[in-house]
């Protein structure tokens, strides 16, 4: 049976989803920018579940590609900060007779409010955040149904802390920042059915679902420290990623930790230009 779907609450989210968004990327004047660039690998593990897949939870390593730019004004109270975050794991299930693999790639968009305290020692962050996720799980166990797609977007608050410190000569950097979406949109298929009636048959069944902080409670936080070393600006921290929902019947959840390795590049947007 083909069900029509009530357009009046996805509208509503995907209405302060674009209107969110689109006060974060409200344009800037052409002065010149300081840019912070961050390329970074995150080593750990992952623990998973999807239902939609198979009821046992699996767990295993994952690798992690981190790219962070933060975009401030010197003298405005507001900054830019873009993140893309790669991942890739294999996992297996507590009798390691089934396997998954999983990939997902997120985009993250973040505006912040500034605040230097005590010179330039302290600095905090405080604004909203936008992510889009896509991705994917396969298992190869399964024949009518092998993957599951992944595909949300999220909106949310996001705070950060800076502090500078150093240890003898050397300056670190120590920053923490945390997110937590409070409503979005995601794609599922709903309980029971198959990806051969979604997109062969065109049969709707409630496959975009409107998500909020009840029906996805998730949190993603970095603490990273940065210092300098054989003339390089180095960083090192700690990644936790926790992404839960309940779509459709369904039960999904994502938990990672990783240690984060990388280097931090600063720069001036007026340094790109001939």
């Amino acid at each position: 049976m083909t069900m029509t779907c009530s357009p009046s609450p996805l509208r509503l989210v995907f209405t302060l989803l674009l209107a969110g968004c689109m006060g974060m990327l409200h344009a800037q004047e052409d002065e010149p920018l300081e840019v912070i660039n961050a390329q970074m690998i995150g080593l750990g593990r992952i623990n998973t579940l999807d239902t939609y897949l198979s009821p046992e939870k699996h767990s295993g390593p994952e690798l992690r590609y981190i790219s962070q730019t933060t975009r401030l004004r010197p003298g405005r109270r507001f900054s830019t900060q873009l993140t893309h975050y790669g991942s890739f794991a294999t996992t297996e299930d507590r009798s390691g007779d089934g396997s998954q693999m999983s990939g997902l790639y997120t985009f993250s968009l973040a505006r912040h409010r500034d605040w230097w305290l005590r010179g330039d020692k302290w600095l905090l962050q405080a604004g909203w955040m936008g992510d889009l996720n896509m991705g994917f799980i396969y298992d190869g166990r399964n024949t009518n149904n092998p993957a599951q797609a992944r595909f949300s977007l999220q909106l949310g608050p996001s705070l950060a802390a800076l502090y500078k410190t150093h240890v003898g000569k050397m300056p670190l950097v120590t920053r923490y920042e945390v997110s937590a979406p409070l409503m979005g949109l995601m794609f599922s298929p709903n309980y029971g059915q198959s990806y051969y009636e979604i997109f062969s048959l065109g049969n709707y069944d409630h496959n975009i679902v409107a998500t909020t902080i009840f029906s996805a409670p998730s949190l993603r936080q970095m603490l990273t420290v940065d210092f300098r070393l054989w003339g390089i600006t180095w960083r090192v921290g700690y990644l936790g990623d926790i992404q839960q929902a309940k779509p459709n019947h369904l039960k999904q959840h994502f938990y990672t930790h990783s240690l984060v390795l990388g280097f931090v590049r600063h720069f001036n947007i007026t340094d790109l230009q001939p």
